[in-house]
Formats: structure tokens, sequence, C-alpha cells
């Protein structure tokens, strides 16, 4: 019948078997996971990313621009690369911005101690972003979480992470200029990210 499976999905009586980010990672090299599968980690199950439209990767690009030019020679500016927060997580946020390591992260994804800023930009995803992620970044200690809201045209900023969420969350406009806690004078503009 159409719709089951998903109603089976989500009954708390049908067991799960959570998978460890080592799994996910195999699963990608025999080929069980190519790079064409959107798809994420979260809480030790595969999930389907959004489509990205016109949109969200103008403002992807815009966003590198911005980080870029404003941690040069500071950070390392990650798009689109996961992060691993503990065995069962292994998001792909659209920006992390790095401490510097020699390897440029070659030779291990990124844990949460070495993320000075993570980013996602949301449009159709905006509300699993503000609710799962943000709790998830929280969780895991991530220091400092910028969602950039297409629908609004605004950026929230979340910091000073907690057990259940973040302490501190505010919202910047376009007249608005950003300035990571971890990376003081590296100044971005919220007009330059969303155009």
């Amino acid at each position: 019948m159409p719709g089951e499976t998903d109603t089976l999905a989500l009954d708390p009586r049908v067991a799960r078997r959570p998978i460890t980010v080592a799994e996910f990672l195999r699963m990608g090299e025999v080929g069980i996971l190519n790079r064409d599968d959107r798809v994420e980690l979260i809480e030790g199950e595969l999930v389907a990313m959004a489509p990205i439209g016109t949109d969200h990767a103008g403002t992807v690009i815009a966003l590198f621009d911005a980080l870029a030019a404003a941690t040069r020679g500071r950070a390392l500016v990650s798009p689109q690369n996961p992060v691993q927060l503990n065995e069962r997580n292994l998001p792909q946020p659209d920006y992390t911005v790095l401490v510097p390591r020699p390897d440029h992260y070659r030779t291990a994804h990124p844990r949460a101690h070495e993320v000075l800023l993570l980013i996602e930009v949301a449009d159709s995803s905006l509300e699993y972003d503000r609710g799962v992620k943000r709790a998830l970044y929280a969780r895991n200690g991530i220091a400092e979480y910028w969602l950039v809201n297409l629908v609004k045209r605004e950026v929230e900023i979340c910091r000073s992470p907690e057990a259940d969420g973040y302490a501190s969350v505010t919202t910047a406009g376009r007249a608005d200029t950003l300035e990571p806690v971890l990376l003081p004078g590296a100044y971005v503009k919220v007009a330059d990210i969303l155009g």
C-alpha cells in the first residue's frame, strides 16, 4: 500500500540498526553509496539531503568568497564536506571554517573541536536545519553555528552550545556585519552573503 513503508519506518516497534561513521564510509568505498547519493549520517541513520536550487547554490558561492577573504591565512574554509561529530554522526554542512592543519584534513575528517564556525544555507531544509541539526551541533560542542535563512533573507547566529541547544540565538539582516567569536576581526557582511 502507498505510504506503508513510511509508516513502518516511523513505528517505534520496528527495530532499527544504526550504522557507524566507519560503516558509512565503507559503504562509499565498496560502491554501495556513490557521489550521486546525496546522503549524510545523522544519529546513525542515512538522511537524504535536499536538491540544491539556484538561490542556495548562488548563496554558497557568495559565502565562500566572503569567508575566504575574511579568514585568509587564519583558517581553512571547507565547503560541503563532512564533519565527524561522534561515531554516529557525519553531517555535511554547507561550510565549516576549520583550525588549520598541515594535512588539510586529508588523513581524517575534522572533529568538533577543530571547527571554528559551521554554516548551513537553508530554504526547503530550514526547519530541519533549525531543529535537528542545530540541536545536534550544540550537543556536540560546535562553538558557533550560522543558519543562512533564505526564506527570511537573514542569518541566525547560534553561540554558547549546551546539551539542549544554544544559549544565544540572534538574527542579523542585510545591514549587519558578522564576526565569528573564534575569529575576531574576520568580518563578513550579511549583504555579501545574501546578494
